[in-house]
This record gives C-alpha cells, sequence and structure tokens, in this order.
C-alpha cells in the first residue's frame, strides 16, 4: 500500500485491524449497553419534564420529546465513545461508496416496506398461541396535517434514521465486525437492533432490517445508504399516514388485486437485492478467538435491560 493510502480504506472492502487497530468487540457492546443505560435515564429526566409540565399523551410535545429520548440516548453514547475510546467519526462513519450500492438499499426497502412487513402478521398469531393479546393498532404519531407533517419528517423520520444507524450500523458493528467477523456482525447487529425496539410484536422484522441494513454496510463499507433507506423508510410512513392511506389495521389501503400486485413486485425486490449483495465479491474479515465473548460481555447489562421490557411488554 503506497504512502498516499496510508489508514484508509477503499469503499466496500470493510475495516480491518491494520487500518483500524482502535476498533474493538468490547468497545461495541460497550457502546450498546451505554445506548441502553442512557436510555433509561434520559426517559427518566423526559417523564419528569412532561409531569412538570401537563403535557398530554395524545399531545403534539408529548409525542415529540418520547420520540427523541432514543436519539439523545444515542448521541451522548456517540459522544462518550469517540471521547475516551480513542476512535473518531471516520473510523466507524465512512460515507464513501459505489452507487449501485443505492439502488440495492432502494430495492430492499421497497420489499421491506411493502413484503417482509407482513411478517409481523405471522409473528402476532404465534405469539397468540401462548395467550399474547396483541396491542390495538395506534400510531402513536403526531398532528401530520399540511406543514405539520415537515416537523414530524425531521423529528419522527430524519434524526431517529441518522442516530441509529451510525449507532448500530457504525459504531456497534464496525467494533463487532473487527473481532466476531463479518458475517457474526451482522446477525449481532440484527439481534441488537431488534431487542432496543422492544416490541414483540415486531421483533422479527426489526431483526431483518436490521441484519439487511447490516449486510449492506458490508459489502458498500459505508453507512450513508443505510442512512437514506432507513429515512426513506420512515419518511413514507408518515406520508401514507398524512395523505389518509393507512387503514385500521395499519396496511395501506389497496384493492386484493393491488395489494397481492404490491406484495409480489416488493419481493421480487427484495430477493433481488438480496442476491445481489450476497454474491458481491468483497473481502470479509474472519473471526477471531475470544472476541465474540468480550462483545456479549459488555453488552450484557444493556442486553438483559432490553430483555426485561421486551418480556414485560409481552406478558402485559
Amino acid at each position: 500500500m503506497g504512502k498516499s493510502d496510508s489508514g484508509k480504506n477503499k469503499a466496500g472492502d470493510g475495516m480491518n485491524e491494520t487500518e483500524y487497530p482502535l476498533l474493538r468487540c468490547a468497545t461495541g457492546g460497550l457502546s450498546y449497553t451505554l445506548t441502553v443505560v442512557f436510555y433509561m435515564v434520559v426517559l427518566l429526566v423526559v417523564s419528569f419534564i412532561i409531569a412538570l409540565a401537563g403535557l398530554d399523551s395524545s399531545s403534539d410535545a408529548y409525542l415529540y420529546l418520547s420520540y427523541l429520548v432514543s436519539p439523545i440516548a444515542i448521541v451522548i453514547t456517540l459522544v462518550l465513545v469517540f471521547r475516551y475510546r480513542a476512535q473518531g467519526p471516520k473510523d466507524v462513519l465512512k460515507v464513501k461508496c459505489h452507487p449501485k450500492y443505492y439502488v440495492i438499499g432502494l430495492l430492499m426497502i421497497f420489499g421491506l416496506l411493502f413484503s417482509v412487513s407482513y411478517v409481523n402478521d405471522a409473528t402476532i398469531k404465534f405469539f397468540e398461541l401462548f395467550g399474547y393479546k396483541a396491542s390495538e393498532a395506534t400510531s402513536n404519531l403526531p398532528n401530520l396535517d399540511g406543514w405539520n407533517l415537515l416537523p414530524a419528517i425531521i423529528v419522527v423520520a430524519l434524526i431517529p434514521a441518522v442516530c441509529e444507524e451510525f449507532m448500530f450500523r457504525g459504531v456497534i458493528y464496525a467494533n463487532a465486525e473487527n473481532g466476531a467477523g463479518s458475517v457474526a456482525a451482522v446477525f449481532i447487529t440484527g439481534f441488537l437492533f431488534s431487542l432496543y425496539h422492544g416490541s414483540p410484536e415486531q421483533t422479527v422484522y426489526q431483526f431483518i432490517c436490521g441484519c439487511c441494513f447490516a449486510l449492506l454496510v458490508m459489502r458498500s463499507g459505508a453507512v450513508l445508504p443505510g442512512v437514506i433507506i432507513h429515512f426513506i423508510n420512515n419518511a413514507l410512513i408518515l406520508i401514507f399516514y398524512s395523505c389518509g392511506l393507512v387503514g385500521a389495521d395499519g396496511y395501506l389501503e389497496l384493492s386484493s388485486t393491488a395489494n397481492t400486485v404490491m406484495i409480489v413486485v416488493s419481493a421480487v425486490c427484495f430477493a433481488a437485492a438480496l442476491v445481489w449483495l450476497i454474491l458481491d465479491r468483497k473481502a470479509v474479515q474472519k473471526k477471531k478467538p475470544g472476541e465474540t465473548g468480550k462483545f456479549f460481555i459488555w453488552a450484557c447489562v444493556g442486553i438483559v435491560i432490553m430483555a426485561v421490557i421486551w418480556i414485560v411488554a409481552l406478558v402485559s
């Protein structure tokens, strides 16, 4: 490698120990635990503010504050990791990649949103076999009429997409990959991403989304495609609700024929995106002995907290 390339990594080639010696599995696990702990702390502070202000749970102020809890926790964690773990944004938040990965990302999110999302119904039916009672379908969204859609897109769609991708497919994935290996890191971040949302009904779907976004990062070597498709996913949901296109079941109100066509086409697009990524010839990192265990040792506190929240949501 020539002098001009020292310390740098070509887009899509992944990150390796030689170029980024400060990336560690322990840091990835610790980042998850810190995110969860700070989420709890920020939630308590926000709850106190809400109670002090006497905000109604259906008010826009209440809902916006609720949506900002997780991003605030993630930002605090990012600052601490970059400050005290000797890592910088350039180490884990690469943005340059081949344009084809944006095309793959669009195919992927189209499939996730319009076909794979139906896995939620199967998940609910599975839990119902054990006495689970599905919660009533509620949007939990602020006012989306007219110009009210703009702040909603910023707070509900853009900020969470940026923060979650930077944390899960940036810091956590990059550090996990450097010890557990690229393939294992995809499933690790998918698992943590799903657990972090604490929703039994969306467990499988969130796991699939988390793995797909991580796979996109593994092949592209950049977090930007994931940020964009994550934002598109969130924004489209808001736009659909704003236009009154979402029914009581949470899905688009379409005729049976149109719905069938949408599912088939989106499923084909999703399959094409996965095959394209899987067959993409890019170097991947191998697993290093003992490193996966270190990740989970440092992540265990966060995992336990979110597992308890998940179980409570399941049985309540």
